[in-house]
């Protein structure tokens, strides 16, 4: 999800995920002490789409193209073998990143109301946020860490819904990527 503090999250906020659970033994610590995400229930993961639409606007139509658009899409396997930073920010790097983000855009495309990242950055680049909000000598420690954890891989076969009810984020549905 957002890679930002919990409290700027707002109830019937959505986005759309695709869970990394290969990656948690790696990464659990570390995102419960240094992510806010995951102090609010969102798993390891790569963002598809955030912020989606507004839970108010997530109908049975809406459920039914989402499973449309994403039905017809190969399920895939990724790699993470590298760590990347923004400012303040440590993730793992998925590569090939190239099916993650034409979900992204398929997404993106169908809704153009709801842009990646609220429009606020021009470049989709899909990470595993790790930690979030901390100094270099924070995140040195932690990709210092991983390093020696890594490579893992992952196989992606559906994205999740998930819903932010005002505390933390459930998962309201899971739509399954073709084979």
């Amino acid at each position: 999800m957002a890679d930002d503090s919990t409290s700027r999250f707002q109830a019937g906020q959505t986005g759309l995920i695709v869970r990394i659970p290969d990656a948690d033994p790696a990464v659990r610590a570390w995102r419960e002490r240094f992510d806010p995400s995951a102090q609010a229930g969102v798993p390891a993961h790569v963002t598809v789409l955030f912020p989606f639409l507004d839970e108010s606007r997530i109908d049975a139509r809406v459920c039914s193209a989402l499973a449309d658009m994403l039905g017809s899409l190969h399920a895939f396997d990724l790699r993470f073998a590298n760590c990347g930073r923004f400012p303040e920010v440590l993730y793992l790097a998925p590569e090939p990143d190239t099916q993650l983000r034409r979900l992204t855009e398929v997404i993106a495309d169908r809704w153009p109301e709801a842009p990646p990242y609220g429009g606020q950055f021009a470049e989709i680049v899909p990470h595993l946020t790790v930690a979030d909000g901390q100094d270099d000598a924070v995140l040195d420690e932690i990709e210092a860490d991983l390093l020696g954890r890594l490579p893992l891989t992952s196989h992606v076969s559906s994205v999740d819904l998930m819903v932010h009810d005002g505390a933390t984020w459930q998962e309201r549905a899971s739509f399954a990527l073709l084979g």
